[in-house]
């Protein structure tokens, strides 16, 4: 597998992306080692140039520390890492009250391909005042799903949207819960970090 050309096939071609993913057996931790991680790097090094090089101003003072980088950049990798396993997890676990294949394998691929929007658009990290735009991304990863729920997990045709809403929900509660941990542990310890100039 091509990671450029898998991220590239996913974001502009998904639903043919998808019918080859899905004929495909992975390892979890062969997508996690070929794929995911080095995608992962994309938001860490933009976090870590946004916040700790350029920095930004908030009301005429700006803030920014190596510091600082060094936390959002660490915070965005796991971020990533973390919330695809506890998708996949979700995915994995709900699946037989859909019908679905009940295959970790499977659950990872489905969750690891959709946070491909989330680390492509993670390169709006450079600079905060883009930081929406990456959010945005997020966005993009739900549609992913969408596409990727039936033929990845082999859902039935009637059962499809219902797990896509259910699994919709769990990746939305994992990827809150993950990043407000991380947040949490990044601003807390960061507070002395700050570099602040006028």
């Amino acid at each position: 597998m091509n990671l450029i050309e898998r991220a590239k096939n996913i974001l502009l071609s998904p639903k043919t992306e998808w019918e080859k993913i899905a004929s495909q057996e992975e390892d979890h931790v062969k997508v996690l080692t070929t794929y995911l991680i080095f995608l992962a790097i994309i938001p860490a090094v933009a976090a870590f140039i946004g916040y700790g090089v350029i920095g930004f101003k908030v009301f005429g003072v700006h803030v920014g520390s190596m510091s600082l980088g060094i936390r959002y950049a660490i915070m965005q990798f796991v971020n990533v890492l973390v919330g695809a396993y506890l998708t996949a997890g979700a995915f994995y676990l709900l699946a037989p009250n859909f019908g679905a294949e009940k295959n970790f394998n499977k659950a990872f691929q489905l969750a690891a391909y959709c946070y491909t929007a989330v680390c492509v658009g993670g390169v709006f990290y450079l600079m905060h005042s883009l930081t929406i735009i990456a959010s945005l991304a997020a966005l993009y990863a739900l549609y992913l799903l969408y596409l990727g729920v039936k033929p990845v997990m082999k859902t039935p045709e009637d059962k499809a949207k219902p797990y896509f809403w259910v699994s919709l929900l769990c990746m939305i509660v994992v990827s809150v819960v993950v990043s407000t941990i991380m947040t949490s542990l990044v601003i807390g310890r960061s507070m002395g970090s700050f570099d602040f100039t006028l």
